[in-house]
C-alpha cells in the first residue's frame, strides 16, 4: 500500500522560460527557489512551506495544450488564493485574460487564466470569503 503524505511539486512544461518566469513570479507572485543544475533549463517556485511547480523548457512537450480556452475540464493547476476580488482585480491589472465560476458547486470560488504557454491554471478560494 502507498501511503501519500503531500503533493511535493508539480511540474509543467514551458517553452519560453523569460516569458514563463515573468508570469509566474510578477503575475502569479510565486517566489523562485534553488534548482539544481540539471541538464535542461527551468525554474523551480515554492508554495507555502513544502510544495513546488517547477517549469521545465520543453517545446516538444506533449502536454503543452494547444488552445487557450479557460475550460475547467482541462488538466489544471490549482491554487488556494486568500482573496477573491484582489485576484481579479490583480488580473485585469495585468491584462491577463480570465473566467470566474462564483458560487459552484464545488464549495469554492474559481478564477481560471492561463500562462504564457497555455497551462490552464486555477486560483481559488472558499465560498463567502
Amino acid at each position: 500500500m502507498i501511503i501519500n503524505e503531500s503533493i511535493q511539486h508539480v511540474s509543467l512544461s514551458v517553452t519560453n522560460l523569460e516569458m514563463a518566469k515573468h508570469f509566474y513570479e510578477n503575475v502569479l507572485c510565486l517566489k523562485e527557489i534553488e534548482r539544481p543544475p540539471f541538464d535542461s533549463d527551468g525554474v523551480w517556485y515554492e508554495i507555502g512551506d513544502s510544495q513546488q511547480i517547477h517549469l521545465i523548457v520543453d517545446e516538444d512537450s506533449q502536454t503543452l495544450r494547444k488552445n487557450y480556452t479557460l475550460n475547467s475540464k482541462e488538466g489544471h493547476l490549482a491554487l488556494r488564493i486568500a482573496d477573491y476580488q484582489s485576484a481579479v482585480d490583480w488580473l485585469i491589472s495585468h491584462q491577463i485574460e480570465y473566467r470566474e465560476d462564483i458560487n459552484g458547486v464545488s464549495g469554492f470560488d474559481q478564477i481560471y487564466c492561463c500562462d504564457p504557454d497555455g497551462n490552464l491554471i486555477e486560483l481559488n478560494v472558499e465560498q463567502n470569503k
